[in-house]
């Protein structure tokens, strides 16, 4: 099976949704809680696992962190940094892990997902649904973005 030619144009940044939405306070899937000077920082709305979120490179586009100079490599994992701090302060998870895949949109993001005690596979990589699920209530989603821009203001 080979990739289709349509995920090379996307990696090239052709038709890439991440450039075009420029710098949005909520997209369909999430709600920013962070605007750094290189990244933004959107908890997800699909109920997957509380205090899932996505960090998005808002720099030129690049689809692998490698594409960046020492200096944006720099200030983005910073920031990458500073966004999980608050989410271990507020959430307190007893793991956090970091995916930077870019499987199906080739501009670099980096997952940040809390684990926690009731975890649904301690010791192994998060089992991500294979369909979408429903959305996180939507209290629980804006009352947990104000206390994680409180926590980074």
């Amino acid at each position: 099976m080979e990739w289709p030619a349509s995920f090379y144009a996307l990696k090239r940044g052709e038709g890439c949704e991440m450039c075009r939405q420029g710098r949005p306070d909520e997209t369909r899937w999430g709600v920013r809680f962070f605007a750094g000077r290189v990244s933004d920082a959107y908890l997800q709305r699909a109920n997957i696992q509380r205090g899932y979120t996505v960090v998005v490179w808002r720099g030129r586009h690049v689809a692998e962190p490698t594409e960046l100079s020492t200096t944006d490599a720099s200030a983005y994992w910073l920031e990458v940094l500073r966004v999980a701090q608050a989410l271990e302060t507020q959430l307190k998870p007893v793991k956090m892990n970091y995916n930077v895949l870019g499987n199906s949109l080739p501009h670099l993001h980096a997952h940040i997902i809390p684990r926690y005690a009731d975890d649904p596979r301690p010791g192994w990589p998060f089992p991500f649904p294979e369909h979408d699920p429903p959305p996180i209530d939507d209290h629980v989603l804006h009352e947990d973005v104000e206390a994680l821009r409180r926590l980074l203001a």
